[in-house]
């Protein structure tokens, strides 16, 4: 039986229960990504995740990417840039 995580939400909503490989999979894709740029447009993060994976991506790799990015912000992990348009993501320092 695969091992599971229930994702946050950074409003306070209905997490998700995801496959735990997954999840950490596209985390250290985002979280390398964010770290390589200092900041990166949530646009271009699907270009990065996916540049990142080594293997072809089993599921809808665009859900995954935002599921994961809102629970990293709900973490205290990654945050939005104030004032940002279009959203732009930073490391929490």
């Amino acid at each position: 039986m695969e091992e599971k995580i229930l994702t946050l939400h950074p409003q306070g909503k209905q997490g998700v229960n995801i496959d735990r490989a997954k999840y950490d999979t596209i985390r250290a894709a985002i979280l390398g990504a964010t770290s390589a740029e200092g900041e990166i447009r949530f646009k271009d993060l699907p270009a990065a995740v996916e540049e990142a994976l080594e293997e072809p991506f089993d599921g809808s790799l665009s859900w995954y990417i935002t599921t994961v990015k809102l629970d990293l912000e709900a973490r205290g992990l990654l945050e939005r840039v104030p004032g940002s348009s279009p959203q732009r993501l930073r490391l929490v320092q």
